[in-house]
């Protein structure tokens, strides 16, 4: 096998280490076919089996962890704030436990990332469902909607009166009849209640957004015994 120099690109005999012609230090491996080490052929293979994962244990722990997460964080727990806590805990929480059940070394980050996503869905649905249960027993069975609706009406009225001193702040010419109808919208039933499930809906997908990075967090630290290349 001829090699050549990387900088004047002449021939350069095989027993030498610098180029005759300009001097270069060569640095030259040479590997004949069959004698790559065995390690590093079985990587590909290694990766493609992290990157998987087995469903059927994988859900069993995901809806162990989830369902307590998405209790702790419903409306109906006095620790609901600390809910994407609880996510994000609960699916890194659910990947250490995959992989030890499975007893794999790890697997990567993205399938750590959908194991979180499942977990999260799982965890979502739990805190939207239970979430709506307390409010309607606290409504129909507490009788305390009087309250409720107190607070929502309060609420309206605060936005209503900072969106009429924002636009005399930017003089923006004011439509009152609209702005009545609005208001008088969200204060219907109907606005109450769609107001509600909005906002139960936006924090169940950040719950889901929380599991999703516990998950790939999880992985990523779980790679500390990843088998080195």
């Amino acid at each position: 096998m001829e090699i050549t120099c990387s900088r004047c690109h002449q021939p350069v005999p095989l027993e030498s280490c610098y180029c005759p012609s300009c001097g270069l230090p060569q640095l030259v491996f040479a590997a004949e076919p069959g004698t790559i080490p065995s390690s590093f052929e079985g990587w590909p293979e290694a990766v493609r089996d992290a990157s998987s994962i087995d469903w059927k244990p994988a859900m069993r722990g995901a809806i162990a962890l989830a369902v307590p997460a998405g209790l702790l964080s419903s409306g109906i727990s006095p620790v609901s704030p600390l809910g994407i806590l609880w996510m994000g805990a609960a699916a890194a929480w659910a990947v250490a436990l995959y992989i030890r059940k499975q007893h794999r070394d790890w697997i990567t980050i993205g399938a750590g990332a959908r194991l979180g996503l499942i977990t999260g869905l799982i965890a979502g649905w739990v805190a939207f469902g239970f979430s709506g249960a307390g409010l309607l027993v606290t409504r129909v069975a507490l009788h305390q909607g009087n309250q409720i609706d107190s607070s929502w009406i309060e609420v309206v009225n605060k936005i209503y009166q900072q969106t009429q001193q924002l636009e005399a702040q930017m003089s923006a010419p004011a439509n009152a009849a609209q702005a009545d109808a609005q208001r008088r919208w969200m204060l219907s039933p109907e606005g109450h209640a769609g107001f509600q499930t909005l906002g139960l809906a936006w924090y169940c997908f950040l719950l889901v957004l929380f599991a999703v990075a516990g998950g790939a967090f999880g992985a990523r630290m779980m790679r500390k015994r990843r088998p080195a290349i």
